[in-house]
């Protein structure tokens, strides 16, 4: 893996140039195996903390791990083009925007003991504008190469809060073009509620249900590219004991094996039934 600084990323994709690397901050991931017409996202995978915060943090490193999506990464890490936060979205969270990444409470608890100075904000936002500087450009080149874009935004919620039963996948849709894209939602939806499995883990899957897809990665894709899908994909975290702090290799295992081809059969779909029946390949 390459240590690249957010310029150097850039100035790889405009080259159209595979790589695998870490930004110069460490704050995130890019791997890009190939250029090609679906990207995987897991923002939130992230648990690093940077140190001069801890001790003016009033939430443990449980805290901040029950709240964040351990294992997303992992769950698309063999696709061909994967991004990927390491940050824990309790230093900066990026599915907000930049005017509110940084929480003053997290889920109802204070979070700081005293307020963070500026200096140490910006030191945060610069890492959260540095990944949609490369983010910006990663689709601009996908939306070059093929005409328009599909992006798998994968997330995790905590299940055993919620009061009712709630579906092991829900997928986010109220800000996409619904319009356009409202078929290829419902068939991912379809296609999700077919994985397998263990430990008698039933697998069921709905559009907004528990989630309506507000996060700001999804939001950021949409309202700049007009031929980019971003379906925002929560698994409940049957993957792991939340309370005990115990993952669940077994089943995060199950999960990534059958994403490896759904993620490629519904992106393939996408190909077919929107870019080449649009017409949206460049000309050569």
């Amino acid at each position: 893996m390459l240590r690249l600084s957010p310029d150097e990323m850039i100035a790889k994709i405009s080259a159209a140039e595979p790589f695998y690397a870490v930004s110069h901050d460490y704050s995130f991931t890019l791997k890009i195996e190939e250029y090609t017409y679906f990207l995987c996202g897991a923002v939130h995978d992230g648990h690093e903390f940077r140190k001069e915060l801890w001790d003016n943090c009033l939430h443990t490193e449980y805290d901040r791990w029950y709240e964040e999506d351990p294992c997303t990464r992992q769950m698309v890490q063999s696709m061909p083009m994967v991004i990927a936060g390491r940050d824990s979205r309790f230093e900066y969270d990026l599915n907000r925007a930049p005017d509110n990444a940084i929480y003053d409470d997290a889920w109802g608890k204070k979070l700081w003991k005293q307020p963070l100075t500026e200096e140490q904000k910006k030191a945060s936002l610069n890492k959260h504008s540095n990944f949609y500087h490369v983010v910006h450009a990663l689709i601009a080149k996908m939306e070059e190469l093929f005409g328009a874009a599909i992006v798998y935004d994968m997330h995790s919620y905590n299940w055993k809060r919620w009061d009712r039963a709630v579906p092991v996948i829900n997928l986010g849709t109220s800000n996409i073009d619904n319009e356009r894209f409202s078929a290829f939602a419902k068939a991912w939806c379809e296609s999700l509620k077919t994985i397998e499995l263990p430990n008698d883990i039933e697998t069921t899957a709905a559009i907004n249900d528990t989630f309506k897809g507000n996060g700001y990665f999804l939001k950021y894709i949409t309202e700049h590219f007009d031929h980019s899908l971003v379906l925002a994909t929560e698994f409940s975290k049957i993957y792991c004991d939340e309370y005990e702090y115990v993952i669940f290799p077994e089943v995060v295992e199950a999960i990534e094996q059958q994403l490896k081809l759904h993620v490629r059969n519904h992106a393939t779909s996408f190909y077919n039934e929107y870019i080449l029946k649009n017409n949206l390949l460049p000309k050569k």
